[in-house]
């Protein structure tokens, strides 16, 4: 998806060829194309079974490499809505770093080498592929990956979605700072976990999101943060009372193991709601433990001082008796100082929650009121996006 390797010959068959694996450039540049088209993608079709389960295990699995389960839940625009029966087609290179084609293979499919196969969500949304970490292209700088086609059962074509990538890759860091994701059907940086000797990789995909000619369309309210399915931003705001009192510290780099809700609060202040809502959160911190952390993010731009937005906040977090929750000040929801508007909170909003789970945003309300119905949302969404590995370790990182 990014112009970086330059195609050779003698590699044709092993490595990428520049159009039909790195960029996916569109095969045609109509309008009515979902996606834009794919050089490649169709590909999907070549060998496809009759019969596709929800659970695949890839040639690589038994190769020498090491084991990866990959799994997630196709959703809806909503990011709350599971979609069954969505074909995922995935091709990948070999331990070595190859797509290494097998001599009685179609040879329109060798392109994609042998480690390729197909998923079909089942009732529930949800998806399971078996396969080895794919290695990086030899004396290459971009970061290992594996490719995805989409075929959903009501659209006519196929489109990709941006490739499953892993955070654990070194290559990734320096990728990322030359060429931003797409985000197309969601981020496709992975996190890895570990189960014995098994590595595993929760992947959502958010059908049709940052999907040019998309024709579904999602229900519009007031626009305030990213989408579900998108990467939680870093960024640095101060922090006036709790565990990192007169610090900046970047939510998502200390406290992005796992859960963390951040608590937007823009020009619009309610302050009898915003401590019923501080009530709450600091309750759901003592009940999830070390399991979720809470940012309250206060943006207001008018009248901004630094030294009496300190003195506020601290303030309020006595009169509350806070003592997990992280209360916190931007001067700005837009500063680009503090990073903060990498977030694009509407400072209009009354509040706009946050919750991400492993550095992925899961969960986004906008201008909700703090009424017992709302708490039970909250709490439910933590419940919901917890999946079954929340707990396990993941590798130590350098």
């Amino acid at each position: 998806m990014k112009k970086l390797i330059l195609c050779k010959t003698i590699l044709y068959l092993l490595l990428i060829s520049c159009n039909e694996q790195t960029n996916h450039k569109p095969k045609n540049e109509s309008n009515k194309i979902v996606g834009n088209g794919c050089d490649g993608c169709e590909l999907m079709y070549i060998g496809m079974p009759k019969n596709i389960s929800s659970i695949d295990t890839s040639s690589g699995w038994n190769e020498e490499g090491q084991k990866l389960i990959i799994t997630g839940t196709t959703f809806q625009l909503d990011g709350k809505t599971p979609v069954p029966n969505v074909v995922i087609y995935y091709w990948q290179t070999d331990n070595n770093g190859y797509y290494s084609p097998k001599a009685e293979m179609d040879e329109k499919a060798k392109k994609h080498g042998h480690i390729r196969g197909w998923v079909k969500t089942d009732a529930n949304g949800k998806y399971t592929i078996k396969t080895i970490r794919p290695a990086p292209y030899p004396n290459d700088i971009l970061p290992a990956h594996i490719h995805l086609s989409i075929k959903e059962p009501d659209i006519e074509n196929e489109y990709y979605t941006d490739e499953i990538n892993f955070d654990d890759d070194k290559l990734l860091i320096p990728h990322l700072k030359k060429y931003r994701q797409e985000n197309r059907g969601g981020s496709g940086i992975t996190r890895i976990l570990l189960k014995d000797s098994l590595q595993i990789a929760e992947h959502d995909i958010i059908l049709g999101l940052n999907i040019p000619n998309y024709p579904k369309k999602r229900t519009l309210g007031k626009q305030s943060g990213l989408n579900i399915g998108e990467d939680q931003p870093s960024f640095l705001p101060f922090h006036a009372f709790g565990p990192d009192k007169a610090t900046q510290v970047c939510p998502v780099c200390k406290y992005g193991r796992y859960h963390g809700i951040i608590y937007y609060v823009g020009n619009n202040p309610n302050w009898e709601e915003i401590k019923l809502w501080l009530t709450f959160l600091e309750k759901e911190t003592v009940k999830r433990k070390n399991h979720l952390k809470v940012y309250f993010v206060y943006g207001n731009e008018n009248s901004y001082d630094k030294q009496k937005r300190q003195k506020q906040l601290e303030k309020l977090g006595i009169e509350l008796n806070i003592k997990n929750t992280a209360l916190t000040f931007v001067p700005s929801l837009s500063d680009q100082k503090t990073e903060v508007n990498l977030n694009k909170i509407n400072p209009s909003a009354e509040n706009t929650f946050i919750i991400y789970k492993h550095r992925s945003i899961v969960g986004k309300y906008v201008d909700i009121k703090p009424t017992t119905q709302n708490f039970n949302s909250l709490s439910k969404t933590l419940d919901r996006t917890k999946g079954d590995y929340f707990d396990l370790p993941e590798p130590k990182h350098e």
